[in-house]
């Protein structure tokens, strides 16, 4: 029997299938923060797995249901636990994070009559093709379904929207895009900028001169691991090449496999790693240009947003920049063609720092602002994207 919501509320249950608390990685600080946004705007309980660490002040909201195991995504008996817990706390509404519990969101909304939402990082399907997954195309068709059965399909990019409104067959009008966000509104201060700048290079032992390359990201992730294999092979010797370029590359993030042996080999050739590092922001804000070579993996580089959102200059490939236009970034991203390095390593070198982030981009980008609207597409205020 389907349960008859009252009142006219809005009240929603957020399923994340992994450990989300503490965010760690990209994909899970879009997770944590659009659930700590959107909480601001409607009351919203957090479904997730047993292994998160609780923050003390959501307690009475956070329902760690979920297994740990692989077979979770499997569990039929998720479907009992969650509808009762929807009924117990009259949710309207559950988003779903990727298209894997799909079939229990189905399920639940045959039961419940629940809406439901599905909070898209990328193209499932698309990402595993691009990584070389032959198992891509069966995904693909279940990913499909999937976002035929749902209410609300939030995409982080207008180019996934695109693709899959194309090619999944959707419906316009139940597809927006809900970016990865940035929790400030304005660039960092010229005095922050250099006091980051000044440490970094005291700490990596840099001369005034010297321009600081960035790259970041977790490198137990194949699209990372490809482009650190491309700085080091194509981008870093054409910039060796070039007379009077003086600059270091700086590495950031976790999980280096092994046969890397943390570059170790590549100190005297400018490159950097620094590894995991505590403060990240001290990097953002001290660093000159952030370089993004990354081209497999699909949806945004929240990365790329945040180095922008820090006044960094950010040089990337196409496909890297998906849901960062350089409209919203005018002077401050500029985009090469995948796999074009010569474009790319003259672009470093002939990049001007002048331009300053501006309005339309924090606009865009603010955390604040894309719950807003996530808020009114769940509410019924906003019926078609903007």
């Amino acid at each position: 029997m389907k349960h008859t919501f009252t009142g006219g509320h809005t009240k929603v249950g957020l399923l994340a299938p992994y450990n989300t608390y503490p965010p760690k990685t990209g994909g899970k600080k879009f997770v944590a923060l659009f659930h700590q946004y959107l909480m601001k705007e409607l009351p919203v309980h957090f479904i997730s797995v047993k292994n998160n660490e609780v923050p003390p002040e959501m307690a009475d909201s956070f329902h760690t249901i979920l297994g740990t195991s692989k077979l979770r995504y499997a569990n039929v008996l998720l479907f009992f636990k969650l509808k009762k817990l929807i009924r117990q706390q009259q949710l309207t509404d559950i988003i779903i994070v990727h298209p894997y519990f799909g079939w229990l969101a189905w399920m639940l909304k045959k039961a419940t009559g629940v809406r439901l939402s599905l909070l898209s990082h990328n193209i499932e399907a698309i990402r595993f093709k691009s990584m070389g997954k032959s198992w891509w195309k069966m995904l693909w068709y279940y990913e499909k379904n999937v976002h035929k059965i749902i209410d609300h399909n939030f995409f982080v990019t207008e180019e996934d929207k695109n693709f899959a409104i194309q090619n999944y067959k959707l419906n316009p009008k139940k597809c927006f895009v809900i970016t990865y966000g940035i929790e400030w509104k304005q660039i960092p201060t010229a005095a922050e900028r250099k006091n980051a700048n000044d440490e970094l290079k005291k700490q990596y032992q840099l001369n005034d001169h010297q321009r600081i390359l960035l790259f970041n990201g977790s490198l137990d992730y194949q699209p990372n691991i490809e482009a650190v294999e491309y700085i080091i092979n194509n981008i870093n010797p054409l910039l060796l090449a070039t007379k009077n370029f003086d600059y270091k590359i700086i590495i950031c993030g976790k999980g280096l496999p092994a046969s890397f042996n943390e570059l170790k080999e590549y100190a005297d050739k400018n490159i950097i790693y620094a590894g995991f590092v505590n403060d990240i922001n001290l990097f953002f804000k001290g660093a000159d240009i952030f370089i993004n070579p990354v081209i497999t993996g699909g949806g945004i580089k929240t990365k790329l947003v945040e180095a922008i959102g820090n006044n960094l200059t950010a040089i990337s490939c196409k496909s890297g920049a998906f849901g960062v236009s350089e409209s919203l970034a005018p002077g401050k991203l500029e985009v090469v063609d995948d796999f074009d390095w010569k474009a790319f390593s003259l672009a470093i070198v002939n990049a001007k720092m002048s331009a300053q982030t501006e309005g339309t981009f924090f606009n865009h980008f603010y955390w604040g602002n894309i719950a807003a609207k996530a808020a009114g597409i769940l509410t019924g205020s906003i019926v078609l994207d903007t």
